[in-house]
């Protein structure tokens, strides 16, 4: 008999902590109250602290996609330049073209990164006035040198950067001011471990000024709408109250264990996991310099047959992950986020070697 609950080793949504959950239990207060601001606020100082900026830090009632939509109506005036190298980097140029911008995808194979080169070739044309970047892949394992991206889009200061971190943002580093992101995007069902059902972004000085140009905007996801908000440590329409006290606690839990320690844990899992494939007759499908530190993919090359290998896990009650889009059944992905620990991942990894040997 399957198990009622099974334990979550899927990129997302990820395993929820008991005292995130009874967080969520508290009751209810209005979101005009005095009492919601000081939450709120409280919530942005963590943030800010998390995201190393000083710049403003929004909360949106909605998935991640909700505000990669948004951005794209507040932020592109002329043209897009959305950079592709998996499923839901497709997807976001799919978006812009619905939004009705003008954009052009730049393409790289899946299992590779999009890079420095890449990117300043297509805005050395001289036609875009804005990008889109998923940093951390989900569908393909891939993590794209962010760093050396920002330091090419500081030569073309006319460009409005959005980025996506929603499944890296808290495992790693990525200090935003230093590395001079515009609009960066993420959600809180990966890496952040609770619950899916808020956005967080930001806005840059010039992001809000580009939007203040750009016709169209509507009003859920206006930033414009935000940053009035902002300014009363509140959102322009009513939030998810019990999600904002877990993610309040959750800030309160990502300091306790350290910022640095965080990300080192994250490390070390994604070496386990990585040291795990290989040693299993697998490979990694990305080249291991540009692997996730946040979920690792497999390339199946020991030909297992994988429906029947998550059938048997989903019976023992973990959830497994058998390839997204056109690579599934091709590969593989296992998550090592959010609370996670390494402890839980030899489990798993144990329970897959024995389904492997009465497949």
């Amino acid at each position: 008999m399957t198990p009622a609950h099974k334990k979550l080793f899927i990129p997302g949504p990820v395993e929820i902590a008991p005292e995130i959950l009874a967080a969520m239990a508290r009751p209810m207060i209005g979101h005009r109250m005095k009492e919601y601001a000081v939450i709120h606020g409280r919530i942005k100082t963590g943030l800010k602290k998390l995201l190393f900026t000083e710049g403003r830090v929004f909360l949106s009632t909605s998935s991640a996609f909700g505000i990669m939509e948004g951005a794209i109506r507040n932020l592109v005036g002329k043209r897009c330049a959305n950079f592709c190298n998996g499923a839901f980097s497709d997807k976001w140029h799919d978006v812009t073209i619905r939004c009705g911008k003008e954009a052009d995808p730049f393409k790289v194979e899946w299992g590779q990164p999009v890079t420095p080169e890449l990117v300043d070739k297509a805005l050395a044309t001289g036609r875009y006035d804005a990008i889109t970047l998923i940093h951390n892949e989900t569908s393909t394992g891939v993590m794209s040198p962010l760093p050396e991206i920002c330091e090419v889009l500081r030569r073309y200061p006319e460009v409005v950067s959005i980025i996506d971190t929603v499944s890296s943002m808290s495992a790693v580093r990525i200090p935003l001011d230093e590395l001079g992101i515009d609009c960066c995007i993420f959600g809180v069902q990966k890496a952040f471990a609770l619950p899916p059902g808020l956005a967080v972004f930001t806005a840059s000085e010039k992001a809000l000024a580009r939007a203040a140009t750009v016709d169209g905007r509507g009003y859920y996801f206006d930033f414009l709408e935000f940053a009035a908000s902002d300014d009363k440590d509140n959102t322009p329409s009513t939030p998810c109250i019990s999600q904002i006290y877990a993610l309040d606690l959750q800030l309160e839990r990502f300091f306790a264990e350290g910022l640095e320690k965080r990300w080192e844990r994250h490390r070390i899992m994604a070496e386990y996991v990585r040291g795990w494939v290989r040693g299993h007759g697998y490979a990694l499908f990305p080249e291991e310099r540009y692997c996730s530190q946040t979920l690792t993919c497999a390339a199946n090359k020991a030909g297992t047959d994988l429906a029947a290998l998550k059938k048997m896990l989903g019976e023992r009650g973990y959830a497994f992950d058998d390839g997204y889009g056109k690579i599934k059944g091709k590969t593989f992905r296992i998550a090592h986020m959010g609370d996670m620990q390494l402890a839980d991942l030899v489990d798993f990894t144990a329970e897959i070697e024995d389904c492997l040997q009465k497949i």
